[in-house]
């Protein structure tokens, strides 16, 4: 049986392809930083403890890999975020050559117009370059938001739409994007290992409507079954002043949920969607859909739906 190093394996991605990749035939080995904490989810899986950028633990990890997923991403703070992210994937580059058997990696990096001045958005594309420039055929896939329970910027739409009863309209939320269901990604990344090509290569994996941030609060909103948020137009209110208001609304970590917002600032859209038909899956699910899934599936965890006190409770907190 092939064998597949999944780095990231606890992380939202990570839990949702490693299914998918045992239903395909893989043996999945994880690698993680607290190997005790990952076992104590999944005891059934090969363990490797360890970092992307150690070069020791690469090389302990990828022996006797066929292949291996990269989905890891550092979202945390930090002026020297890229440079970090950038090291970390040569290191893993160089193991990945010297283990010698490995014949793909498969990255989920992030789409990024040109000129964009979000870092973390910047970060993931340097990361894609760093390891499709090395000796292992590297297939670099790029979404941009990707819905689903566990998907940080989910969380943060999820929230907004949830507890703002008025929706200040900033113009960053003019921006548009092409957000894709976790589930379509999950057959990106599998179908991606198996896709016949020689050499490295990127690929926009877009989902199929194009919304601006307005239309996605607004249709979150409405698959909650919530009324549509008044939205009042606040055309000077940066992406770096709305980050200080998003922090009173939503769950997600401050410092991740500003990096989010202030790459909202431009359109993230796709070059092309043909990746789509070379894996032979041109339908994908609709924004709606993929909402409700991530719904539900907070459901089942007993995630509760919290209305516009939700603010009111966290300005009261941080006073």
């Amino acid at each position: 049986m092939a064998r597949i190093l999944l780095t990231g394996a606890t992380g939202f991605v990570g839990r949702a392809v490693r299914p998918a990749l045992e239903r395909a035939g893989w043996q999945v080995r994880g690698l993680s930083r607290d190997v005790g904490r990952a076992r104590a989810r999944w005891n059934d899986l090969e363990w490797v403890e360890g970092d992307v950028a150690d070069p020791s633990a690469c090389a302990r990890a990828l022996a006797g890999c066929d292949a291996a997923l990269y989905l890891v991403h550092g979202l945390g703070g930090g002026a020297d975020l890229r440079r970090r992210e950038v090291a970390a994937a040569r290191v893993f580059a160089a193991a990945a050559s010297a283990a010698g058997e490995l014949r793909r990696i498969v990255y989920l990096g992030g789409v990024a117009p040109p000129g964009a001045n979000s870092e973390h958005l910047q970060s993931r594309l340097a990361v894609g370059e760093a390891l499709r420039s090395g000796p292992v055929p590297t297939i670099e896939l790029r979404a941009s938001m990707i819905v689903g329970h566990g998907s940080l910027s989910w969380l943060v739409v999820r929230d907004l739409a949830a507890r703002l009863p008025v929706m200040v309209l900033p113009r960053w939320l003019r921006s548009r994007t092409e957000p894709v269901a976790i589930d379509d990604v999950v057959i990106a990344l599998t179908r991606a290992l198996a896709l016949e090509r020689t050499g490295s290569a990127w690929f926009d994996i877009p989902g199929p409507e194009v919304l601006t941030g307005k239309q996605i609060l607004e249709e979150t909103a409405r698959v909650m079954g919530l009324r549509r948020p008044l939205s009042l137009d606040v055309p000077l209110l940066t992406p770096h002043l709305s980050a200080l208001w998003v922090r009173f609304v939503t769950r997600a970590d401050w410092s991740v949920a500003r990096r989010i917002v202030v790459g909202l600032e431009h359109d993230l859209l796709a070059e092309s969607d043909r990746f789509w038909t070379l894996i032979g899956h041109p339908l994908r699910v609709p924004f709606a859909e993929a909402a409700r899934r991530a719904l539900a599936a907070e459901e089942r965890e007993g995630v509760p739906v919290r209305g516009p006190w939700g603010v009111v409770e966290r300005v009261l907190a941080a006073h």
